[in-house]
């Protein structure tokens, strides 16, 4: 004869519930390698803030994102230049952004050359040129499209896209990562136009959500074992 208790035992229930266990403790994990390299980051963005700057070719490459580098850009205070629409400390403008071929390589960076304000209707001359501007800029990786992102205006953006960019501006070559923002002006003859780079800030919240899912796969256990006391007794 079968045993009673082993017919009575919820198989179901406990493979369902089992199932949900991995998921939340893998997603709990999942935040706490996510917070790792947050960390990481954060820390490489502080010890890079604290060097000093150093010819573009000699760390031009994503992975030394906020390092700064000095690059001659030739005909960078009178080139071409697309618009991204941004705030910045509660004031509407845009930041211009122009191509820096770089030395001896096929491939171009794109420049941000800084903040216009919304009340400045005047912009920088464009025309061609070759003079060489030297300007020391901050390396940064262009972020992902946000979700609600507005597609390009003309030659005025709503993100970072540096594809697009590129193609506005007419860059035949490779448009290289990361991109430029520049610390220093490009036209200090023109002081509509400030320099800078975005702080490097982070929302660092990986630790709560890990915390988050954990204590949900606990509740899940506590909730399965009372449960199956109860069945197994009655």
């Amino acid at each position: 004869m079968s045993d009673p208790k082993a017919a009575r035992f919820p198989w179901v229930l406990t493979i369902v519930s089992l199932l949900a266990f991995i998921l939340l403790v893998s997603l709990g994990m999942w935040q706490v390698q996510r917070l790792q390299w947050k960390q990481g980051l954060i820390a490489r963005a502080e010890a890079a803030a604290d060097l000093p700057p150093v010819p573009i070719m000699d760390v031009y490459r994503p992975s030394e994102e906020f390092r700064k580098v000095v690059v001659d850009c030739p005909g960078l205070a009178t080139a071409p230049f697309v618009e991204l629409q941004t705030i910045e400390d509660g004031q509407p403008g845009v930041r211009l952004v122009s191509p820096c071929p770089l030395p001896n390589k096929p491939f171009v960076a794109l420049v941000d050359r800084g903040f216009v304000s919304d009340t400045i209707s005047a912009r920088p001359p464009v025309r061609p040129s070759q003079e060489p501007v030297r300007i020391i800029a901050e390396l940064r990786n262009p972020p992902e499209r946000p979700t609600m992102a507005l597609s390009a205006d003309g030659r005025r953006f709503f993100w970072r896209d540096q594809r697009g960019m590129a193609r506005a501006l007419g860059v035949r070559k490779w448009a290289a990562t990361p991109m430029l923002f520049a610390l220093t002006s490009s036209n200090p003859e023109w002081e509509a136009l400030t320099p800078s780079a975005p702080p490097a800030t982070f929302s660092n919240n990986h630790l709560g959500y890990a915390l988050t899912w954990f204590g949900l796969a606990l509740a899940l256990a506590g909730f399965y074992i009372a449960l199956l006391r109860r069945k197994l007794k009655s």
